[in-house]
């Protein structure tokens, strides 16, 4: 399998394509961690209420690099 591509997708299908065999769930993890300003700043969102777009951001942010981890780790 190390010469074929593994398509990562989140749809149950694939247009044209035949899907043969279904690996399970790709999950990738990192930490990362904010600067003490936003910190403040969510930390006073949160006493109010709504979205705390700093961690928000943040967690997008997170998510993309685990992705490219895992996709970098495909090519090796």
């Amino acid at each position: 399998m190390s010469d074929s591509k593994i398509i990562l997708v989140t749809t149950p299908t694939i247009p044209e394509k035949k899907i043969v065999r279904t690996l399970g769930l790709v999950r990738g993890n990192t930490i990362r961690a904010r600067h003490i300003g936003k910190d403040i700043m969510a930390g006073l969102r949160n006493l109010v209420g709504g979205e705390v777009t700093e961690y928000a951001k943040l967690l997008a942010e997170s998510r993309e690099q685990a992705l490219d981890r895992i996709m970098q780790k495909q090519k090796n």
